[in-house]
């Protein structure tokens, strides 16, 4: 599958202590360095299942995990980055069926409408983008290698026999998110999981390869025809691509469990070594006092902001004005904010001097090592751009540094 064209990130003057990247590592509960120190990073993020348009809380963990994509190419590393498309999923059939459109149309429209909304938002693109039904091969072979291990069963149901994973067969099992018994079967049920299934040894073992059913998509296998299970996708597409212990898992808050958990498990399971080596989580966009989300309907597209006009950089901006790990709420004096603040950036970089940028760069390169400071470092930028319109300055080449570093490390093309 195809991402979106690569945007040109410009070139800086090397940093004079290149620092290695922090972030707050979820399983941890503590900020820890992520990515080697020279060499290939390796990164997966969550991608889209896709039956509707990129809300801004998409846009919100997008953004956030491209900032350390940018981080870790400004310390001279090269990035193996892969993303996931979950081609092939519950939400999707049933969006199929309300509109009457093919399932497979549906999913291509909306990716391309993804790809669109991150080209304008001047997200890098992920090494490896990939769809669940193009690795049907690799998720088959990982179910097969879970088998052998005896971590896969056939549920007790006579009618449909699906595959499950389970939890009991690995001993970390739960160390990702630390719930008790009672909240985890609560969220399970809450994010797609089914706790209360007849039949399964326990109530949080999850689906691997769902049998086939009358009138849904399927693809062969040897342990019968059907489709995988959301984690298990995730899981063989990783270690397909970057193999075990890779640096940084990374998605929305939301994900945790029990997305990240399973993923996590299956991996440990089938492989006996660590999925990843941090797992870094952005916080929860809400609208109107609820976390913004498809099943509440409570969405403001990017799409939608860009057709009415809106800057994507403006919007970015504005994604860029919280830290990637709080909850925070959309609003229009959110956005507002951005676009002054937009301006004012934009007014600075096209002056002919300005005051010296050079501490500007390291203020944004140390706030962003700093586990994604992203508010620091527009600090950083608002005092320079500040005195750089109020002030006589003498240094010619400072505007254009400044342009330089805000497109390579922020993404925002002034």
């Amino acid at each position: 599958m195809q991402a979106w064209s690569v945007p040109p990130v410009p070139d800086l003057p090397k940093a004079h202590d290149p620092s290695r990247i922090r972030g707050f590592d979820t399983g941890r509960r503590e900020t820890v360095t992520v990515g080697p120190a020279e060499g290939t990073a390796r990164m997966y993020v969550c991608g889209i299942t896709p039956y509707d348009a990129t809300h801004i809380g998409h846009a919100n963990t997008y953004v956030a995990f491209d900032l350390l994509h940018r981080s870790w190419l400004d310390r001279g590393l090269s990035v193996n980055y892969v993303q996931n498309v979950t081609d092939i999923d519950d939400p999707l059939l049933e969006r199929a069926a309300q509109t009457g459109l093919d399932w497979v149309e549906v999913a291509e429209t909306q990716i391309q409408l993804f790809r669109e909304d991150m080209a304008a938002l001047n997200v890098l693109p992920p090494t490896s983008y990939v769809g669940a039904v193009e690795s049907m091969p690799l998720i088959v072979e990982l179910i097969e290698q879970l088998q052998g291990t005896g971590a896969v069963y056939p549920v007790d149901d006579a009618d449909h026999p699906d595959l499950y994973f389970a939890q009991a067969s690995d001993p970390e099992f739960g160390s990702l998110a630390q719930l008790d018994a009672d909240d985890a079967g609560r969220i399970f049920a809450e994010r797609g999981g089914d706790p209360g299934r007849i039949g399964k040894k326990d109530p949080l073992d999850s689906l691997v390869w769902r049998l086939h059913r009358a009138g849904e998509p399927a693809w062969d296998s040897t342990f019968g025809s059907g489709r995988p299970g959301w984690h298990i996708e995730c899981t063989a597409i990783a270690l397909d691509l970057l193999g075990t212990n890779f640096d940084v898992q990374a998605g929305g808050s939301d994900l945790i469990f029990p997305h990240h958990e399973m993923c996590a498990s299956n991996a440990r399971a089938a492989t006996g070594e660590p999925f990843a080596q941090a797992y870094l989580h952005s916080g929860m966009v809400a609208l109107d006092g609820e976390k913004m989300s498809k099943s509440r309907g409570n969405l403001v597209f990017v799409s939608t902001l860009r057709q009415a006009g809106v800057d994507p950089m403006a919007i970015r901006l504005a994604l860029l004005s919280q830290h990637y790990r709080a909850d925070w709420a959309w609003t229009e004096t959110v956005l507002a904010a951005a676009t002054e603040r937009l301006e004012l950036w934009r007014e600075a970089v096209r002056l002919d001097t300005a005051l010296n940028a050079d501490q500007v760069l390291e203020q944004v390169r140390t706030a962003l090592a700093d586990d994604l400071d992203a508010p620091a470092a527009l600090a950083a930028i608002d005092a320079w751009a500040g005195a750089s319109v109020a002030v006589d300055s003498d240094d010619t080449d400072a505007p254009a540094l400044v342009a330089r570093l805000c497109d390579a490390l922020l993404g925002l093309a002034l």
